[in-house]
């Protein structure tokens, strides 16, 4: 037993084979209990703010909290794995306070220590996000919805700024109010370099304080319709009848003509029917009055429609057809206006009339002549 630890007290590299052991033993024992570590502290971290949490579940919050949390643990792991070994004297490096290899490690370790507190609290942020989202469903206004995701990124915009604040004073020393002071002089030169990145969050806070959407409105914008799902700082994003997803600058959203689909009352709809020209006035009367009175009972529109004999086409007579629909609904639209054009198909056909389709009449004049 004595032979072995001399075995262990022979030295390699400046260190002993003890410490090497004890560092590979430690890096060993905190990859294998990380998880269950970051899942204990995120419980215990969640029994804090479990008054507050809405009854969302803890299996969210671990899921949330268990990357950072989990890398901020390594890194202690880390630490103290090699707190254990220590750089050889033969190779003469400069300490912690000169520039070299060992402040390099030192300050990059603090660095990377630093950002998982940031990740961490970033990760809080969308817990947060999930508590308000799930008040917010209680609620009728749909404001709210809209406002939560941008409030959750201006939150996660200052926590960014001042843990890098925060990294620059600490770990390299820089004068932070200086900085900022310079950030304020040169302040007039980023906004005119950033002049459309200005404008879109200006564009943004337009949006909130006027409000001629909210997200889940469908909306005509610069020739796009969509459904908007999401405002952030520099665009608003649309969700297309096709399903594609449009992203729009914010700037565009308040400075160009806006159609806000979802606040109209009623849906319209405007076409042309075409009977041939020997349908007589009689039964063109009567297909109109027909359709007219169809349109004024029909159960999903107003009394607004009008159905009149409207013009001479090239081939048809033809009759104008407009009517509202009392819905917002683009399913309950489409299958209100197959009702009504299938009823007028019937309509037409009752009163013995043919519908014309474009068609060409040719006329030879023949003169003949006696020899």
């Amino acid at each position: 037993m004595e032979e072995f630890y001399q075995f262990l007290d022979q030295e390699f590299l400046g260190n002993t084979l003890r410490s090497y052991l004890w560092f590979i033993l430690i890096l060993l024992a905190g990859s294998l209990f990380k998880r269950f570590v970051s899942r204990f502290s995120n419980r215990l971290l969640f029994r804090l703010l479990e008054r507050y949490s809405q009854n969302i579940q803890s299996e969210k919050f671990v899921e949330l909290m268990q990357k950072p949390v989990g890398f901020t643990i390594m890194l202690i792991v880390v630490f103290i794995a090699f707190s254990n070994l220590s750089f050889p004297d033969e190779w003469g490096l400069a300490p912690k306070d000169q520039f070299g290899i060992w402040m390099i490690l030192n300050k990059g370790y603090l660095v990377l220590f630093y950002s998982s507190f940031i990740w961490i609290f970033l990760r809080l942020a969308d817990f947060l996000a999930l508590i308000m989202k799930r008040r917010a469903e209680g609620m009728e206004n749909k404001y709210s919805g809209q406002i939560i995701p941008f409030f959750i990124d201006f939150i996660k915009i200052i926590v960014a700024i001042f843990g890098v604040l925060l990294i620059l004073g600490s770990i390299f020393y820089v004068n932070v109010g200086t900085l900022v002071a310079g950030l304020g002089i040169g302040g007039l030169a980023i906004a005119l370099a950033g002049k459309e990145t200005l404008e879109n969050l200006l564009g943004s806070f337009t949006i909130f304080l006027d409000k001629p959407f909210v997200v889940g409105d469908m909306v005509r914008v610069v020739g796009i319709t969509g459904v908007v799902e999401k405002v952030g700082f520099r665009s608003t994003r649309l969700r297309t009848l096709e399903k594609s997803y449009v992203t729009l600058p914010n700037k565009k959203m308040v400075d160009s003509e806006l159609d806000n689909l979802t606040l109209r009352t009623f849906r319209r709809s405007n076409f042309t029917v075409g009977v041939t020209y020997s349908t007589t006035p009689d039964q063109l009367k009567a297909i109109v009055n027909d359709i007219q009175d169809y349109i004024d009972d029909h159960p999903n529109t107003n009394q607004e429609g009008k159905i009149r004999f409207h013009d001479f086409g090239p081939s048809s007579l033809e009759i104008m057809v407009l009517f509202f629909v009392d819905t917002m609904d683009w399913t309950t639209y489409l299958d209100v206006k197959q009702e009504i054009l299938y009823k007028i198909v019937e309509i037409v056909q009752k009163h013995g009339a043919e519908f014309a389709f474009p068609s060409t009449s040719v006329y030879i004049e023949k003169n003949l002549k006696s020899e």
